[in-house]
């Protein structure tokens, strides 16, 4: 075929695709990356012509074949393209080469023509274009379309472009096949019907797979595929698409690096003779026909890498390390814009001495010292909008050039309509900034600025979630006599990362103490809300005095009258620090585990009653255990011992084990043990408890005073009874708590004598109160704990004693409590049930033991 017989070479017109192609020609890969180049133009051939196909074909060692060296598009199997033709033979190929002309062969001119012929899909046109060299031997660019009439004028005018464009920059071919034909290529046959391939070593490498570690699944290497590429490779690969014939197509996977590596498929569909079709072929590495990681690969990782930062420092760490390295830069610095400073978040590297001096010493929070508009060069940057490529040499204030001295890159961080900081990229040798860079640096800048305010606000929601729950816990667990309690909160990494389990240590009077876990249903702000709010009420209920039951059977009828959807569970225990007995109540949690002083757990079986908020009237059982000392109290929410993949009953049996194993000695210690690779998807809350026992037991006694006429006097009968028998403020040796002798001239006991004054004062004046202002049993108690006493009277009345302001010198009575504060070390009242106690406390010495 000659050039007479096609439709001849078209003047190049300045149609809209030509000048588009002119532009993408511009801002390809240069002379330098031939092969980069090469993919480039057949890329850009199929964009902008509109064809199915195009390869470029090239002279051999030889000179006697022209050999294929790229392709792009459908398989060329499709079309019966070979990968070597004669020079001197008929093809479009050589014939176009031969005439330095352009063929534009229509369907009608490829009958009898050499392949790509009509055999393997009908109603194509081709087109063959000479390599615009000088000498025109550079090679040939083929081109298929199945569009009706061909390639329009156009389209012809763009392919005319881009073979003038490889002119002089083809690689030749390596031998007289194609590029990837290696010896080092992977085999594999694949069974349609079922999936099931085999697979040598060679193609397992390829995909970063040991022969081991292979199912023999089609799927497995599938999965590393580029997503971008999936679809195209299973249309080659799914029994719904194939026929019979050659396959042939270039696609990714993904390296562990995170480059992709670029691999083809050749192969061909067989069929046996039971009629079911296999496809055999190879798998050939083409990644080094690829030009290098580009830009858009780039600014693809970072903003992976970005998508999976939550704060500021971390999206600041990502976006240096995402820059510095491919761009080669000496120092990055980024700052956040808050007002009219920047706050610097993060300088890479890190090592103060790799700065200039002005840095070394700025290296706080804030660089510099000076406003910002005192650095122009920062200020017009922000206040534009658009980065700043500052070339070597050009005049810089001293603060903004050292960072750069080679070049400099300001890159203001756009986020919603504003500027969310900077980023400085600095280089110390002369640096050139090519049209490429400068679009990765403008398209990083837009990616960093959107995380920066997105982590922002995440960091604000953080803090916020933090300090709602630290405000619904307890900031610090009390001191309790006779033990040790420390405690732990994980809330859950999902969602908003508040949620409604809580804990509590309640000291409560005559050395008890309440240990109470919960968890109020979901993980929310109004589960929290509800937490505080229970939390709130509970320790109300027990500071009043009521039993266990009583106190979780009032916390059940309010959270029931709050009208509100969600439940709540409970695990309340009222501990005596003195005797080690334990009053328990459970409202649909889980029961506490106890590490006994032998290190066997005991997992207590207790009684329980529904979740709180259920049924109004529930009823919610006591359970009493004792405690020897040295015992561990274990109570902890669900989210320790429960998840998706691990039962209940599993999760509290590991929980013994990991009690069993752990040092009591060191509370601190086995929580962090316990909630060390916890289940992070539900909030979780424990609270330990080592019960060690009090050193020295309070003496007690008590009398319920009767109201007839001499209630008093039997009032202080019976404390002067008890003074005799506990002779406070002595020791054995007869001197008092100074030191000197107490005995009295006729023998008395003055120092006991002295505390005896002020215990019988004290009682009478609140006896006489209760009985005066009140109705109902008055209950007097005396409590000794080494130097103190204290005298506590209880009366069934909520009112609390006023004292009063002043008191007229003419009147009888209103004297008592100014009387008892004057000669008590302390005293106050408190709910209890119903009524109130009023106490007063007593500084006596050393007490007789």
């Amino acid at each position: 075929m000659t050039a007479a017989e096609a439709t001849g070479a078209p003047r190049v017109t300045a149609t809209a695709g030509a000048l588009s192609a002119e532009r993408a020609i511009a801002a390809l890969p240069g002379p330098r990356e031939p092969a980069g180049r090469l993919r480039s133009v057949i890329e850009q051939a199929l964009v902008f012509s509109g064809a199915t196909l195009a390869a470029v074909y090239t002279p051999d060692t030889t000179g006697s074949a022209l050999a294929l060296v790229e392709s792009a598009g459908v398989p060329r199997s499709l079309y019966g393209l070979r990968d070597t033709y004669p020079a001197d033979g008929d093809s479009p190929m050589a014939a176009a080469r031969r005439e330095r002309a352009p063929l534009w062969l229509t369907p009608d001119a490829l009958d009898g023509c050499p392949p790509p012929d009509q055999s393997r899909a009908k109603d194509i046109s081709v087109a063959a274009l000479p390599l615009g060299d000088a000498a025109g031997h550079a090679g040939c660019l083929l081109a298929v379309t199945e569009r009706p009439g061909g390639f329009g004028t156009g389209e012809q005018d763009v392919l005319v472009l881009l073979a003038a464009a490889l002119g002089g920059t083809v690689p030749a071919p390596a031998r007289d096949t194609c590029p990837g034909d290696h010896d080092d290529a992977g085999s594999f046959g694949l069974a349609m019907d079922s999936g099931r391939i085999d697979a040598d070593a060679r193609l397992l490498a390829l995909f970063g797979m040991a022969p081991g570690d292979f199912d023999g699944r089609v799927e497995t290497l599938l999965a590393q595929t580029v997503p971008e590429d999936l679809p195209t490779l299973m249309s080659v690969v799914e029994a719904d698409h194939m026929a019979i014939g050659d396959r042939e197509l270039d696609f990714r996977i993904q390296r562990p690096s995170g480059e992709p590596r670029w691999l083809r498929l050749r192969g061909q569909v067989v069929a046996d003779a039971d009629g079911r079709t296999r496809l055999l072929g190879t798998v050939t590495d083409t990644s080094d026909l690829r030009s290098g990681v580009t830009d858009v690969t780039r600014v693809q990782r970072l903003a992976a890498v970005l998508a999976g930062t939550s704060t500021v420092r971390e999206a600041s760490q990502a976006v240096a390390a995402g820059l510095r390295g491919p761009l080669n830069a000496d120092r990055i610095a980024l700052a956040e814009l808050e007002g009219e400073r920047l706050v610097v978040t993060v300088l890479d590297p890190p090592d103060p001495e790799l700065w200039p001096g002005t840095w070394r010493t700025e290296w706080r929070s804030e660089w510099p010292d000076a406003p910002l508009r005192a650095m122009p060069t920062l200020s017009a940057a922000i206040r534009d909008g658009r980065p700043a490529i500052l070339e070597a040499g050009t005049p810089l204030e001293p603060d903004v050039a050292e960072v750069g001295p080679g070049g400099l890159a300001v890159l203001p961080l756009p986020a919603g309509g504003r500027t969310a900081g900077l980023c400085l990229i600095g280089w110390d040798e002369p640096h050139a900034f090519g049209a490429d860079e400068r679009a990765f640096l403008t398209a990083a800048a837009g990616l960093a600025g959107q995380a920066l305010t997105r982590v922002r606000a995440s960091d604000a929601e953080h803090e916020l979630v933090g300090t709602l729950q630290r405000s619904l816990l307890p900031r610090r667990l009390p001191d309790i006599p006779g033990g040790r309690a420390v405690a732990r909160y994980l809330p859950t990494v999902a969602g908003l990362e508040v949620g409604g389990d809580w804990y509590d240590v309640i000291p409560l009077p005559d050395q008890h103490v309440a240990l109470v876990i919960g968890d109020v249903q979901g993980h929310n702000a109004v589960a929290a809300s509800l937490m505080g709010q229970m939390r709130t009420a509970l320790r109300a209920y027990a500071i009043e005095g009521h039993s266990p039951d009583v106190v979780i059977s009032h916390t059940n009828r309010l959270l029931v009258g709050m009208e509100t959807d969600l439940f709540a569970t409970c695990c309340y225990l009222d501990v005596d620090m003195e005797s080690g007995s334990v009053l328990c109540v459970r409202a649909g949690h889980l029961p506490p585990v106890l590490r006994l002083p032998d290190g066997r757990v005991d997992t207590v079986d207790t009684a329980g009653g529904p979740p709180l908020g259920v049924v109004p009237d529930a009823d919610f059982p006591m359970t009493e255990l004792v405690l020897e000392p040295g015992t561990l109290v274990a109570l902890t929410t669900d989210g320790l011992v429960e998840s998706a993949g691990c039962d209940i009953d599993v999760g509290i049996a590991a929980l013994g084990d990991a009690l069993a194993r752990s040092d009591p000695g060191h509370l601190g210690l086995v929580a962090d043990a316990l909630l060390d690779g916890a289940n992070r998807n539900d909030d979780v809350a424990l609270l330990l408890m080592r019960y060690d026992g009090t050193a020295v037991r309070p003496r007690r006694a008590g009398l319920t005073v009767r109201r007839e006429p001499h209630a008093v006097r039997a009032a202080r009968d019976f404390t002067g009874r008890t003074l005799d028998d506990w002779r406070p403020g002595t020791d054995d040796t007869g001197t008092d708590d100074t030191g000197t002798d107490d005995t009295g001239t006729d023998g008395s006991d003055t120092g006991g004598a002295r505390t005896a004054d002020t215990v019988l004062l004290v009682v009478t004046e609140l006896v006489t109160n209760a009985l005066l202002h009140t109705t109902g049993p008055v209950r007097l108690d005396l409590t000794l704990v080494r130097d103190r006493l204290r005298v506590a009277v209880g009366d069934a009345s909520p009112r609390s004693p006023v004292k009063p302001v002043a008191t007229p010198w003419e009147s009888t009575g209103g004297r008592g409590l100014l009387m008892v504060e004057a000669v008590t070390a302390a005293w106050g009242t408190v709910p209890v049930s119903g009524g109130k106690q009023v106490w007063a406390e007593i500084v006596t010495g050393p007490a007789r033991p």
